[in-house]
């Protein structure tokens, strides 16, 4: 596994993982460990170059080292979360002191876990991040309207009736509101949801359709990138 995001496992459509980690022998490890588990695991050896992955990919969980270089592992976290990236966060330290499990839990860390770990521990923190992050994001927030991702439907701000979402509709405005300031390339949209389309316009056409159904404003163009979330 490389250090590039299109590297993650073809075809997977497993929880993606993003491992911030710059010890060669323990980030070897872990990959091959997590990809055994169903992750779809893409590898930065810096933090540095973890924040370019976290800001230009979406993440269902993130594994983050403290000791990084570049960036540091805390300071990474407290970066991502003032740039809007909401993915869950387990830090990985050699540090076990209460200040320094405060201190990355109020950078924005869901979870702490010291070297040297067990693995089947690791994996179950891992798990239960997974579905803490699924519960609390059943319904989101698209400014002045809410998505209900279990009834596939939008309820507008004074709308008499909610507007019912196909199968992939639902799924390409959770992306985008499940990560509210990211702009997505076609492409990562592509990856993340239209992998098996037969269309190679699947991507803009499925966006027409939910400005169709809730106002050109729903979905925002960034020119020359690709597509972010506006507002219904």
């Amino acid at each position: 596994m490389t250090s590039d995001p299109s590297a993650a496992i073809p075809g997977s459509d497993g929880p993606r993982l993003l491992l911030v980690e710059d010890d060669a022998k323990l980030s070897g490890l872990l990959v091959r460990l997590l990809s055994a588990e169903g992750y779809v695991v893409d590898l930065a050896r810096d933090g540095q170059a973890g924040l370019h992955h976290a800001l230009t990919r979406s993440y269902d969980v993130m594994v983050v080292d403290r000791g990084l270089p570049a960036i540091e592992g805390v300071d990474l976290v407290r970066r991502l979360r003032t740039r809007g990236v909401v993915a869950p966060v387990l830090v990985l330290t050699a540090r076990g002191t209460t200040e320094d499990r405060v201190e990355g839990l109020d950078a924005g860390a869901e979870d702490y876990v010291v070297k040297p770990f067990e693995v089947d521990e690791l994996l179950a923190r891992l798990r239960a991040l997974l579905r803490r992050h699924v519960e609390t994001s059943s319904t989101l927030d698209l400014g002045g309207a809410l998505l209900d991702v279990a009834a596939r439907r939008v309820l507008a701000d004074g709308a008499a009736e909610p507007v019912e979402l196909s199968g992939r509709e639902c799924e390409l405005l959770q992306l985008f509101a499940t990560h509210p300031r990211q702009v997505f390339t076609r492409d990562e949209v592509r990856r993340r949801i239209f992998e098996d389309a037969d269309s190679p316009n699947a991507v803009d056409t499925y966006v027409y359709y939910l400005r169709r159904k809730l106002g050109r404003g729903a979905i925002r163009t960034v020119r020359g990138i690709g597509y972010q979330l506006g507002s219904v």
